[in-house]
């Protein structure tokens, strides 16, 4: 099965790399997933580009980085775990002092065990990030006035790029549905693969399926910046075509399902989501909307507002591995990411099912000209040629056909084929 094989190339291939929002680690790992599909395309965005209110960063690339005390004991390897430097840390090649270094030392003092995810994308800094057993063994170990090397060889390329992955699977229709999930964190299972994963997976199963109603996209992102890029770059076909989507992330463990809805939770991907959960008999968590964190952020921004859910099985930040070297893939299983793609699946099988009636007519149209409306004005009102303008009202891109008849109070019958009417007058499509 293929979520076998892309989860086996996600824990022995994908995970060790060090990823960040730029930088050979994310070209490689694109690259790596490119390899399964051919047809995915890399895109390229310049360093210090202006994307709305945000600059794409530095490309940011490291060989290696440690500290060694006075004896020459290397005591932080980054080669042994890459959390253990902190993102996007500027070269150092210096003698410190204990004190100096615990500045510059990360750690997690509720979890003695965990190396923290730490990261400086947009203010120059260095740092290691180590578990607090280790930081208080170093507290012990040496004295105040005892000297370390700190070496990072790392580099900040102005003239560098940021890289994101597209990939699409045409459909019959332009209306699209948009799977996004992202590749810019290092060594980490759910908060990172997971969704990759699952991504990968839907693909393989939609290539296959002849004749799709809707054409599907998927990105392969570094997040924030990475979405801000492609919605800088796509929005108005993405405001023509997109009617739902879904943000995939967190979605490789096996504890409780959960979801983070679009804005107004009244998206045709919001429901397809919770008629997923229904039928495949599953509890969940709802979270709110203010509980936002990840690329539903941008998606959903006033005067984007592209109707886009998150689909979890634990939450970003509400499971204690969350941002840690704990994220592994004892944390990650086949079974629970076997579990998310059945939801996502079931999800965009719901979506590319509905119809989903877009006006075609900025305020009402002119129907008379069309024969749907007489010729001659009367106090006697006209029923059908209300329920059509009731119809357009509603055909606004978030309403599906039952949604609408459940609005105009007619039956799903006679709503069809005002939409059938509609359709072949040029009104929706």
């Amino acid at each position: 099965m293929s979520i076998n094989k892309y989860y086996n190339l996600a824990k022995n291939t994908l995970y060790p790399i060090c990823r960040s929002l730029t930088g050979k680690g994310t070209k490689k790992t694109l690259s790596i997933i490119k390899n399964e599909f051919p047809s995915l395309k890399i895109y390229n965005v310049s360093s210090r580009s202006k994307v709305f209110d945000w600059n794409v960063p530095d490309e940011w690339n490291v060989s290696d980085a440690y500290v060694l005390d006075k004896k020459s004991n290397k005591i932080i390897d980054f080669k042994l775990n890459n959390l253990h430097l902190v993102g996007y840390s500027i070269p150092v090649n210096k003698i410190i002092n204990k004190v100096e270094l615990f500045k510059h030392l990360h750690s997690l003092p509720k979890q003695l065990e965990a190396i923290p995810y730490i990261t400086s994308y947009y203010k120059k800094y260095w740092g290691f990030c180590v578990t607090h057993k280790k930081k208080n063994k170093f507290n012990k170990k040496y004295k105040k006035n005892d000297k370390f090397k700190v070496v990072i060889k790392s580099s900040l390329n102005s003239n560098g790029y940021l890289n994101y992955g597209e990939l699409v699977i045409k459909g019959q229709s332009k209306q699209e549905i948009l799977i996004s999930t992202y590749i810019c964190h290092p060594s980490m299972a759910n908060n990172e693969l997971s969704g990759p994963i699952v991504s990968m997976s839907l693909i393989n199963y939609f290539k296959k399926i002849k004749n799709l109603n809707k054409t599907i996209r998927f990105i392969f992102i570094p997040e924030t910046i990475g979405s801000i890029i492609y919605i800088s770059k796509n929005l108005y076909d993405l405001k023509s075509n997109l009617i739902g989507g879904y943000n995939l992330t967190c979605i490789g463990d096996e504890r409780q399902h959960s979801c983070l809805l679009s804005k107004y939770e009244n998206s045709p991907s919001d429901k397809a989501l919770i008629e997923a959960y229904k039928r495949l008999r599953i509890k969940y968590k709802k979270y709110s909307f203010l509980e936002r964190g990840s690329d539903e952020r941008q998606f959903n921004s006033p005067g984007i507002d592209l109707p886009i859910t998150s689909i979890f099985r634990s939450k970003y930040g509400k499971y204690p591995e969350y941002h840690t070297s704990l994220d592994n893939f004892n944390l990650v299983t086949i079974k629970g990411v076997k579990d998310g793609f059945k939801v996502a699946c079931k999800a965009v099988n719901i979506l590319l099912k509905k119809t989903v009636p877009q006006n075609l007519v900025l305020c009402e149209p002119q129907m008379v000209k069309r024969g749907l409306y007489p010729t001659i004005s009367t106090k006697k009102a006209n029923k059908i040629t209300q329920k059509y303008m009731d119809f357009l009202q509603y055909a606004d891109g978030k309403n599906d056909l039952k949604d609408i008849s459940n609005k105009i109070q007619t039956n799903l019958l006679s709503a069809k084929k005002i939409y059938i009417t509609l359709k072949k007058n040029c009104l929706v499509r």
